[in-house]
């Protein structure tokens, strides 16, 4: 049975059975009729009622050709079809689901109820979700807010919008009220999809009342009186699988249309069609929003495989945001190569690592310092001898990469200067003699030490780092215990990936050469004249990946891209010279990066101080959780630092001294000066905080940088009183 409502058009609006399913149909096919994109009904206690059923102007349908051509024109593609038929990214799906098939796509553990999905349910999903945001009112080019943590149901729900031709803002839970706010209502997004009912609550307090939803999807807890928990009044409510069932329901009844000759009219989705704003993560000042193409991200798909040369069967542990356009891209090429991507998190990264013991980890250069600081850790913890063992070991494993890098070319120089020939043969020859009488030990290492490091933390192929600096000795350490990491760079506007490290030629220091397809320029900062190598100045990106512009903001996109489609990144670096012989010469043409412009310290004296590199070598020490480097307008270089709280009490319980505020920041600023002693610049007086630095208080961006705006507003007053 349905329930029939009737327009003087001829256009009728079907409520059947079941989840609030509007069905609408026409003598045209399934084009349907009206003056406002907001047709839906909305269940009620005292019956049906339709919501803005004015009749005006006809609307097509719009589609991802290939992935919904069945739908279409009946037609199923024949087996094995290749990416050069891809125009948008759900095009992706039909290419795995006919490749992989029965071969598990996603493992969701830690979602009620957990989710484990094959390619082609993957693909059944996404198109069940698709069609039924179509039933409720979704139309092409709309904006809808996905505001979810990462998860199964976020994928599908992602690509689920794409596939009807909408864009979707994307965003995480962790992100402020206030923040939130300000993306939905200047995307002018017009539903809601969310995480949870929780967060659900959170937002119906403090976002819903102040803007207009035309529908609320919650992905997870499948509980029908949700929508009763929250104060959302009479917008319209639905759950993840009221929307696939209705989805599922339309799209038989689009098959069944097919079978009796009639026509489905539709515009398929362009290359050059906006598939989603992603707003930057604002370390100062407000988010831009990133207009990304399908054509923008689909060069990543197709270009990221000689960076990371997986293989079917190969498994991935995603703990990023999904929003990150870092590990968005990643997911999505990922995908078209039928791995298994397991989704965990901070809580369970450590277990989860030891139990799924993943080919590759996709992250940002925090994670690895958690799992560098966890391994040190366990070395501290171990009896004085074997501690003493496994550092002599890590040192002289240290030692012969470092050799190794040496007679391999893989040694980074800034010098624009070819070496002369007889000094190339010298430093071949020590390195060679150096790594043949380290070898034996660092063997003995790797048998009696780095083992158990491999076994407890798998990524037995690589961990890809992006998003952020990775510190020098980070970097160092894991490929002494034999644990490739493979360093990238890029920004939002870039899709995000422009330089990785390749498998092969895996340079530390550098983050790589461009991926293909893609032009990087240094830049004179003043001038923006064109540097020689070695020389630093502005990064500038030009390709496939860079973004159609900023949405509603003519003047940034103008500030940003200049009219030979260059994208001026705001980055600091310098391009490794070319060198044909000497132990640099497999590094020509690597980038470097120094810093942002912007958090360039101008001191009094007229020096230009790069925190980053300051930063990177205080943080080697345990005792300094984190720090931040001030001194703009000063005479000299100040931090601020927090302190890890552990390490300082257990040296104090060992010296069996009274732990005051003066002790610590004493034994502080002797930390400070240590390790930043290799520095060109020194650090002056410091300023000890006990609160962390966190996304929580606002300090951190959701990506987990540090808003050095924010920071220094904070202590602005104790700042002021520790330069006087």
């Amino acid at each position: 049975m349905a329930t029939r409502i009737s327009s003087s058009s001829g256009v009728h609006l079907i409520q059947r059975r079941g989840p609030a399913a509007l069905l609408l149909s026409s003598r045209s096919g399934p084009s349907w009729t009206a003056s406002k994109p907001c047709f839906w009904i909305r269940r009620r206690r005292s019956g049906v009622a339709l919501c803005c059923a004015e009749v005006g102007y006809k609307v097509k349908r719009k589609s991802s050709k290939f992935l919904e051509e069945r739908e279409i024109a009946g037609i199923t593609t024949v087996s094995g079809s290749g990416s050069h038929e891809w125009e948008s990214v759900p095009d992706i799906w039909r290419t795995s689901a006919q490749k992989y098939g029965d071969r598990v796509a996603v493992l969701d553990p830690y979602h009620d109820p957990p989710s484990k999905l094959t390619y082609k349910q993957l693909e059944e999903e996404i198109l069940n979700f698709a069609e039924g945001l179509r039933q409720i009112g979704t139309l092409p080019e709309e904006k809808i807010s996905l505001f979810a943590d990462n998860s199964s149901r976020w994928l599908v729900a992602d690509q689920g919008i794409m596939v009807t031709g909408a864009i979707n803002v994307v965003r995480g839970a962790r992100s402020t009220d206030e923040e939130l706010f300000q993306i939905y209502t200047h995307s002018e997004s017009v539903g809601l999809i969310v995480d949870d009912p929780k967060f659900l609550k959170r937002l119906a307090d403090s976002l819903i009342p102040r803007v207009k939803v035309r529908y609320v999807v919650l992905l997870w807890d499948d509980k029908l009186n949700a929508s009763e928990n929250v104060a959302m009044k009479d917008i319209p409510f639905y759950t993840y699988n009221e929307i696939t069932e209705l989805g599922k329901e339309k799209r038989h009844f689009l098959v069944e249309s097919l079978d009796e000759g009639k026509k489905i009219e539709f515009e398929p989705i362009k290359p050059d069609d906006v598939a989603t704003l992603m707003y930057t993560s604002g370390t100062s000042g407000m988010p831009k929003g990133v207009m990304l193409t399908h054509r923008n991200i689909l060069h990543q798909i197709n270009n990221l495989w000689e960076v990371v040369p997986c293989q079917v069967g190969d498994r991935f542990l995603s703990m990023l945001p999904s929003w990150h356009a870092y590990e968005r891209a990643c997911e999505y090429f990922i995908f078209t190569h039928g791995i298994e991507q397991v989704y965990t998190n901070v809580n369970y990264l450590k277990q989860d690592l030891k139990q799924y013991q993943p080919q590759y980890l996709i992250s940002v250069p925090l994670v690895y310092e958690t799992l560098y600081s966890s391994i040190q850790k366990q070395i501290s913890a171990s009896s004085t001898g074997r501690k003493l063992v496994a550092l002599t070991l890590i040192k002289i494993s240290l030692l012969y990469m470092e050799a190794k890098r040496i007679y391999e070319g893989k040694a980074l120089s800034k010098n624009p200067r070819e070496p002369p020939l007889f000094f190339c043969i010298l430093d071949w020859l020590f390195a060679r003699l150096v790594a043949v009488t380290l070898f034996p030990l660092h063997f003995l290492a790797k048998k009696l030490l780095y083992s158990k490091i491999h076994s407890a933390i798998g990524i037995s192929k690589a961990g890809i780092s992006g998003g952020g600096s990775l510190p020098m000795h980070i970097d160092k350490f894991f490929e002494a215990i034999g644990v490739k990491v493979q360093n990238g760079y890029g920004l939002t506007e870039t899709s995000p990936v422009a330089a990785c490290r390749r498998p092969d030629c895996n340079v530390l220091g550098t983050v790589g050469p461009p991926i293909k397809h893609t032009e990087i320029k240094i830049v004179e900062i003043e001038t923006g004249e064109l540097v020689t190598d070695g020389l630093k100045g502005i990064v500038k990106i030009r390709g496939p990946q860079v973004m159609k512009g900023y949405y509603k903001n003519k003047t940034s996109t103008e500030a940003a891209l200049d009219r030979d489609g260059w994208f001026n990144t705001g980055d600091i670096g310098w391009i490794a010279p070319k060198h044909a012989i000497g132990r640099s010469r497999l590094c020509g043409g690597m980038l470097v990066l120094e810093g942002r412009a912007k958090d360039t310290i101008v001191l009094t004296t007229g020096e230009n101080v790069e925190p980053a590199e300051i930063e990177e070598a205080a943080m080697r020490s345990s005792l300094i959780q984190q720090i931040v480097v001030i001194g703009q307008d000063q005479r000299r270089l100040g931090a601020i630092v927090v302190p890890n709280k552990d390490e300082v009490i257990s040296i104090f319980l060992v010296k069996k001294e009274e732990l005051t505020n003066e002790k610590v920041l004493k034994l502080l600023n002797e930390e400070v000066r240590t390790w930043t002693a290799g520095c060109a610049f020194q650090i002056g007086p410091i300023l000890v905080v006990d609160e962390p630095f966190t996304v929580d208080n606002g300090l951190m961006t959701p990506t987990m940088k540090v808003r050095r705006d924010k920071v220094t507003a904070q202590y602005c007053d104790q700042i002021t009183n520790m330069y006087k």
